[in-house]
């Protein structure tokens, strides 16, 4: 009989990590399957709330936030390129990269849960931000990410236009907060249990089958 775990990951969709840790969780079930398997569900994490809307150099980002130098900065994408890689998902680190606000992405993103969708849009959301270069706080671009993968845009065009799901998501937001999770990604399992970071498959397989075992006794 299979084991369905409920798992609910925060994630920011500017987050290299965040991608990193999910194509290592699905690498895990795949191994796992049939024994356990997973409802997936993303949940609202802004990096940077405060982001103006035209963004900020990635570079003068970084190095504000955290005292990162240029050689650090290129070291670190080097090693996230190669981790991408390996799980198959390609990182595109060029110069001149900037960083931008993701609430509108959020608010789209608990919209597609109705839909059955969310994993979908924000595995395209990954890709338009750290593949392609986009910005996904630009309408245009989350629209077209939105048709990419079947969603109605005429709707998703509301919901960027009225402020739709604003409410929710500051509210999913301050819970996961409450739960003092301050870093992502982190992964929610049953309610109980959690993950953090960008672990390797092995380490996922790992502990969730000790997870299984625990939530059968």
């Amino acid at each position: 009989m299979t084991k369905i775990l409920k798992i609910e990951i925060a994630s920011d969709v500017s987050c290299p990590w965040c991608i990193i840790g999910y194509k290592s969780l699905s690498r895990a079930l795949d191994q796992l399957e049939p024994e356990i398997s997973a409802m997936i569900s993303w949940k609202p994490f802004e990096l940077n709330p405060n982001m103006q809307e035209k963004g900020q150099l990635l570079s003068e980002h970084l190095h504000e936030k955290y005292g990162s130098k240029p050689d650090e900065v290129r070291q670190t994408e080097a090693m996230i390129t190669d981790r991408g890689k390996a799980l198959g998902f390609q990182f595109n680190f060029t110069d001149g990269r900037r960083i931008y606000n993701t609430f509108n992405a959020h608010r789209l993103l608990y919209w597609a849960r109705q839909y059955n969708k969310q994993t979908e849009l924000k595995l395209a959301l990954f890709k338009l931000y750290f593949t392609e270069g986009g910005n996904p706080s630009d309408a245009d671009q989350l629209l077209a990410v939105v048709k990419q993968v079947g969603l109605p845009v005429d709707e998703a065009e509301k919901v960027l236009n009225f402020e739709q799901y604003a409410k929710e998501v500051r509210e999913e937001e301050a819970r996961i907060l409450a739960m003092d999770i301050n870093s992502v990604p982190t992964f929610m399992i049953n309610d109980k249990y959690k993950i953090t970071g960008g672990q390797p498959p092995e380490t996922f397989v790992e502990i969730l089958k000790k997870i299984a075992a625990e939530t059968e006794s």
